[in-house]
This record gives C-alpha cells, sequence and structure tokens, in this order.
C-alpha cells in the first residue's frame, strides 16, 4: 500500500502508531501530505501558505517518541501566530508575521505534529462559506461545486481531502461545526477557556471564540485536546480540569444518558426535510446506545437572541479594523470586503453602554439556557439548516446586491440601527447556519456529529451540546455514535490514491 493511501485512510493516531513502530517515517509522511496537497490544490483551493521546506526540516529532526510524532497538520490562516509566517486573516490587509508561536501552536509542535501548510479562511472568519476576494473560493471534496463551510472551511477542505488527518480549526460562531456538517468531519467546539488564545490575544469577540480542530475521529480530536488544553497566564478564563483524559473518556462506554432534542429555529425560517432527516439519524443512533431522548424547546432562544449575538460580532469587527489600521499605519477600509465594511461602520456606531447591555442580557440568557438543560447530558441539535450549499450562493444578488452598495457606497450603516432592516440582513447571513452562535455565547462545548450523507452525496452533520466545561461526556457519546454508524470510515472521492 503506497504512503499516499496510508495517509488517506489513517487518522491521526493511526499515523502515529506506525511511525513510533518503525513501519513508516516522519518524512514519508510529510512527503506524501505534501504530494497529495498539491495534487488536490486545484480542485479545493484550501492552501493559504504552505510551509514546504519547514514541514520537511523539522520531519528530519522530529522525536519519534512524541504522541503524535511525524502526523502532518495544518493551521488556520486566522487568529494564531506561527513565527515567521505571514497570517492574511483571509483578508488583502497587509499579512502579519509574528516573531513567535502562539501558546497553541507551542503544544501542537511540542506533541510532534508537523505543519504543512495554513489553511484558508474567510476574511477574518466572518462568513459561514469560505470565500474570500483574497483567496477565492474553497471547495468541499465531496463535490466540489458546493461550500466547504466556513470559517474553517480550509481546514475541512484538507482534512476531508485527505492531505492531513486533522487540522486546526476555530469557531466564533459555528466555524468548526460548519465546516464539520459539510465535509463529514467531527468537530469539537471546546468550552471557553479550554484551549488559551494567548499570547495574540487574551480573548476574542468577547469571549466567544475558541481553538481546537477539526479531525476524521473522535479518538484524534479526543487526543489532541488533551494535548493542548490547559490554562495560560494570560488567559482570562480558565475551563474546569477534566476528571481525566479526554482520550481516555472517549474510549469508554458513556453508561446510559439523558439527551434532549431541539430541532426547531431560532430565526424561525426554513429547515430543509434533510437536515431534520440528519438529526433523526442522530436521535436513532443515541437510542440505539441506550440513551434516552427527550424533545425540549427553548423559547428565549429567539431572533433579539441572534440579533444581540449580531451586534457583538460587529462591534468586534470594528474593533478589529481599527486595531489592524494601527498595526499597518493607514486606514485598511479600502482593503477589506464591501460586506466587512459595512459590518465595521455599524459596529461603530453602536454605543458602548448599548454593547455592555447587550452582553450583559446575553450572559443573563445563556444562565437560563445553561440552568434549565443541566438535567440534560447533552441537546442534539441541527448545525446547518440545508445540505452544503453552492459554491457563490450567499454572495448578494439583484436587489440584496444592491442595498449592501448603497449601505457601503453612502455610508448608511445607521440604517441596521432600525430592527427590521438589520432583521433582513441577519435573516440573509444566517439563513444556513441557525443555530451554532448559540454555544459561542454561553460558552457551552459543542460536537458536530457527521451522521448523515444526503442523496446526492454530501455530508450533513448535526451537533451534541454539553454542559459548560463536560467535553468528557460529549467525546464518549460521540465516540459510541462513531462505532455504532461507522462514520470514520466515510472518506471523501477526490482523486482516491491507489
Amino acid at each position: 500500500m503506497s504512503v499516499e493511501r496510508v495517509l488517506w485512510e489513517e487518522d491521526a493516531t493511526g499515523l502515529a502508531g506506525l511511525v513510533q513502530k518503525g513501519e513508516l517515517s516522519p518524512q514519508e509522511l510529510v512527503d506524501a501530505a505534501i504530494a497529495r496537497a498539491e495534487a488536490t490544490r486545484p480542485d479545493i483551493n484550501a492552501i493559504a501558505e504552505p510551509l514546504y521546506d519547514a514541514a520537511r526540516a523539522r520531519a528530519r529532526t522530529v522525536d519519534r517518541k512524541l504522541p503524535l510524532a511525524g502526523v502532518p497538520f495544518a493551521l488556520k490562516d486566522l487568529g494564531i501566530g506561527l513565527k515567521g509566517v505571514p497570517i492574511h486573516g483571509g483578508s488583502r490587509i497587509p499579512a502579519f508575521t509574528a516573531d513567535y508561536n502562539s501558546v497553541m501552536v507551542e503544544r501542537h509542535l511540542a506533541a510532534g505534529l508537523i505543519p504543512i501548510a495554513t489553511s484558508t479562511s474567510p476574511e477574518h472568519g466572518l462568513r459561514l462559506m469560505t470565500e474570500s476576494a483574497a483567496f477565492g473560493i474553497t471547495r468541499n471534496p465531496w463535490n466540489t461545486g458546493h461550500t466547504t463551510g466556513g470559517s474553517s472551511g480550509g481546514a475541512a477542505a484538507l482534512v476531508a481531502a485527505g492531505v492531513v488527518p486533522a487540522a486546526h480549526a476555530s469557531d466564533g460562531g459555528g466555524s468548526i461545526r460548519v465546516p464539520s456538517a459539510c465535509c463529514g468531519l467531527v468537530g469539537l467546539k471546546t468550552s471557553r477557556g479550554r484551549v488559551p488564545l494567548t499570547p495574540l490575544t487574551s480573548e476574542s469577540w468577547f469571549g466567544m471564540v475558541v481553538d481546537h480542530a477539526v479531525a476524521r475521529s473522535v479518538r484524534d480530536s479526543a487526543r489532541l485536546l488533551d494535548l493542548t488544553h490547559g490554562p495560560d497566564p494570560l488567559s482570562p478564563y480558565g475551563a474546569p480540569a477534566p476528571k481525566g483524559s479526554f482520550a481516555a473518556a472517549a474510549a469508554r462506554d458513556p453508561g446510559k444518558l439523558r439527551l434532549a432534542v431541539y430541532r426547531k429555529s431560532p430565526l424561525g425560517l426554513p429547515i430543509s426535510a434533510e437536515t431534520l432527516r440528519a438529526l433523526d439519524t442522530a436521535i436513532a443512533l443515541a437510542r440505539e446506545g441506550g440513551h434516552t431522548v427527550e424533545e425540549i424547546d427553548l423559547p428565549y432562544i429567539g431572533r433579539d437572541f441572534m440579533a444581540d449575538f449580531c451586534k457583538t460580532v460587529t462591534s468586534a469587527v470594528a474593533g478589529t479594523i481599527r486595531a489592524e489600521a494601527l498595526r499597518v499605519g493607514r486606514g485598511v477600509l479600502g482593503d477589506v470586503e464591501r460586506a466587512t465594511r459595512v459590518l465595521a461602520r455599524f459596529g461603530d456606531i453602536i454605543p458602548a453602554g448599548e454593547l455592555y447591555e447587550i452582553l450583559q442580557r446575553l450572559n443573563a440568557t445563556s444562565r437560563r439556557l445553561i440552568a434549565e438543560t443541566a438535567p440534560y447530558d447533552a441537546v442534539l441539535m441541527p448545525i446547518i439548516a440545508h445540505p452544503p450549499l453552492a459554491c457563490g450562493a450567499m454572495d448578494p444578488k439583484g436587489a440584496d446586491e444592491l442595498i449592501e452598495n448603497l449601505l457601503d457606497k453612502l455610508h448608511l450603516a445607521r440604517l441596521l440601527r432600525i430592527k427590521s432592516f438589520l432583521g433582513q440582513l441577519m435573516d440573509k447571513s444566517l439563513w444556513f447556519t441557525h443555530w451554532p452562535a448559540i454555544q459561542n455565547v454561553t460558552g457551552q462545548p459543542s460536537i458536530a456529529l457527521p451522521v448523515h450523507v444526503t442523496e446526492a452525496g454530501l455530508p450533513l452533520g448535526i451537533q451534541a451540546a454539553g454542559r459548560p466545561g463536560d467535553e468528557e461526556t460529549l467525546l464518549s457519546l460521540a465516540a459510541q455514535m462513531e462505532k455504532i454508524s461507522g462514520w470514520q470510515k466515510r472518506r471523501a472521492p477526490l482523486k482516491v490514491p491507489s
């Protein structure tokens, strides 16, 4: 069997085992990953910066006794410091090049992982489709006419295409879970404070952004979390310490759990029959595992909640644009995409007192949700309301494009202060992804489960959201469902190696 075929078939844990037994060398794995990256690059367009020379050099010296020694990996082109490597954030703003590694990168390297590339992201992670003026369209290895989701779409594409078995990803409004749902992967959005973002930043989007990974298997997600979690002196948040290792949690039977299912749209927007079918598949797998499942409603998670979330994001975007202007030494609104400009201008006119009020309101709703769902070990709910969209499907067209142009050129962001106008923009931005932001606001962990493939052959995952700090139960449940379903063996049909 060729090394490329082994890379395509195995997860990170399996590849590391082969390296540690001497059956494969890190150099062979890295060379195979680079060859596959280049072979699939024209099809999926998932690489922002190739790191091939550095990867080959690291492969020659990596300690083969390390937990994930020699395993090829990718780092997201957003919100991370990788010494000497330009990070673009999916934008045409001049790239940021750190003279240090983020804490998480240091932990990746200490585990033996070998970054071969940075993966594409939409501009500043703002879209849940990975398409940008700077890098173009990143495409789904299951069907290159369709989206990978976003904002960790490049990471998901590289994993689904068999270039790397797992990749760094981040999630501020579904950006780990949406690409996982679109690409047939496991994607764990961790609890707030589980993994530090330092020293690049202390927090992002008022604590709503977390970092972890997209992976082929539950055991890889658990193992990566074991190797990267833990406090850092510069972090403002800290998640509760796990009772044991996350890998041990993924390896054990979860016992009989009490699960809930929430199937309504918090936006009151249509949900496809395929999404509900995927949710029912997850429910059936859970019941086959011996768990009880109860339908629940969350009436206070509605349009006002989602509008408050959107306003916090626009405020964060406005702050980011200001910080980038200071870094570059000039205004950067001309460098960014039209939609980013509109959001930044709106964020700039939200008064500080109103923003504080919004955050307090979101925190109060979070406390209520956490308290009311505490009796359940996890809550199953959708991630995407429709199967993976065609590339370009969320670009504004016709009247929508005209309105966005007017908002931009005439500096009419103040119109978004009108509730109905903001609601229309929110619906156009989130009609594909109604649910994921809930857990970013509450800080809860949530794991994307690749339970379903549509009749058209596209993955469609759902999520299980857990109690704050309780990734262990989610990983145990997910591993059981993975075993029952056999989803870990599914592979995208793109350039299957012989």
